[in-house]
């Protein structure tokens, strides 16, 4: 009981510790913030300034040049309301007070603020004009701007309590998770181990959240925590090697996409989860048009690029986390969509039409275009309603599809 006590009163004081250190950081560190903000806020006050009278330069020399007092107090008025603005002047190239508008008054601002903001209170912009295309432009009155000091202040002000709050906020954060770390760090290391143990995902073993030892590296829990490792290891190992298999049997090697047996299982029993749920489901056969003539032509090399770079046009155009895009055999590809209809897998056969098409691959020998295309042969059912299988359904799509090369080609057929 003594060493438990004496073991709880010194986590305590580590966690004092911690949160008098992370508290002192924590101030130093908002001084430094707050310099560093003062220093920007400084700057974006400047360039906005700079903009806004950038903005209205136009404006201002029209008014100047025309003597329009109307004009220019739009944009002295313009000016005053958009910001933090004590005065705004605009003046002719004689000095003759065109517009102006002044605050009433100016509260009293601190010493700090004049420190911070003086040098940056007051701007003048020479007002150039140019009368038609063939003359140089001509100064024609001018543009002052001031600041107002308190409203700088008390911009400032909010800033620095919001970032010296979060700071600090940050920082008694920092100190539990500490406090927290050291205390199962002192008093609990074996539990540490069996809780790690404990919350590993026996699909990834190897990614398991092993713990740091610390100082008890080189002892005894140090070297239980790396045996266990190597054999988690060992067995993540074995389970890549399944996955690699599995990855390898189930995906097509040239496109990358899934194959023919993948496809098979994918549709299956997608079938009878919408049988389950009553949602329809629907194929999307793609053949590639006088793809024989096209590797005669341009070679297998070119025939393998061309059939990447359509399976990479129908996974970008089919990208749902449900929906299925294979690689049929040859140059065929089929696309699975599950809890959708007709009207929405017709919707996604002609994006994928478009989709090749934009691809601009050249084909000599295509009948009605000197592109490569594709025929599309779209079907849908509601499994809960049909009592026939997916084959059936597959077979309305390949006539379809069939139905669109009778056709011409190059197009998207559906059923009736």
């Amino acid at each position: 009981m003594e060493r438990q006590t004496g073991r709880r009163s010194l986590t305590a004081k580590q966690a004092g510790l911690t949160l008098a250190i992370a508290l002192l950081l924590s101030i130093l560190a908002g001084v430094i913030e707050l310099a560093l903000d003062a220093r920007a806020m400084r700057q974006e006050i400047v360039n906005d300034t700079r903009y806004r009278l950038d903005l209205v330069h136009g404006t201002a020399a029209e008014a100047a040049f025309q003597l329009n007092p109307d004009l220019a107090t739009q944009v002295v008025e313009g000016l005053f309301n958009g910001g933090r603005v004590d005065s705004a002047a605009l003046t002719d190239d004689f000095g003759r007070v065109m517009a102006t508008r002044q605050r009433q008054f100016e509260p009293a601002s601190s010493w700090l603020a004049h420190v911070l903001f003086d040098d940056i209170l007051h701007y003048q912009q020479t007002l150039n004009y140019q009368a038609g295309t063939d003359n140089s432009a001509q100064p024609v009155g001018e543009l002052k701007l001031t600041l107002a000091l308190d409203r700088l202040a008390r911009d400032f002000i909010d800033r620095s309590l919001l970032i010296f709050s979060l700071g600090v906020a940050k920082s008694l954060a920092i100190a539990a998770l500490l406090a927290l770390v050291f205390h199962w760090f002192v008093t609990r290391p074996l539990l540490r181990v069996h809780a790690a143990i404990v919350a590993t995902d026996p699909r990834q073993p190897g990614r398991w959240p092993k713990p740091a030892m610390g100082r008890h590296g080189n002892d005894e829990l140090g070297h239980l925590v790396e045996s266990v490792d190597q054999l988690l290891l060992a067995f993540q190992q074995g389970l890549d090697q399944r996955d690699q298999l599995h990855q390898i049997s189930t995906m097509d090697g040239l496109t990358g996409i899934a194959n023919r047996r993948h496809f098979d299982a994918f549709l299956a029993r997608e079938w009878q989860r919408a049988r389950r749920n009553g949602h329809a489901l629907s194929v999307i056969f793609i053949d590639i048009d006088h793809f024989k003539e096209f590797n005669d032509h341009y070679g297998h090399v070119a025939g393998d690029d061309t059939l990447r770079a359509i399976a990479e046009a129908l996974t970008r155009v089919v990208h749902r986390a449900s929906d299925l895009v294979a690689r049929y055999g040859g140059e065929e590809f089929v696309c699975v969509l599950p809890d959708t209809d007709l009207e929405g897998a017709l919707r996604v056969a002609e994006r994928i039409h478009l989709e090749i098409r934009a691809l601009d691959i050249p084909h000599a020998h295509a009948t009605h275009t000197d592109r490569v295309t594709a025929s599309l042969g779209v079907a849908s059912c509601a499994p809960a309603l049909d009592d026939t299988g997916h084959e059936e359904l597959m077979a309305q799509a390949d006539s379809q599809l069939y139905r669109a090369k009778r056709q011409g080609r190059d197009r998207v057929a559906a059923q009736i």
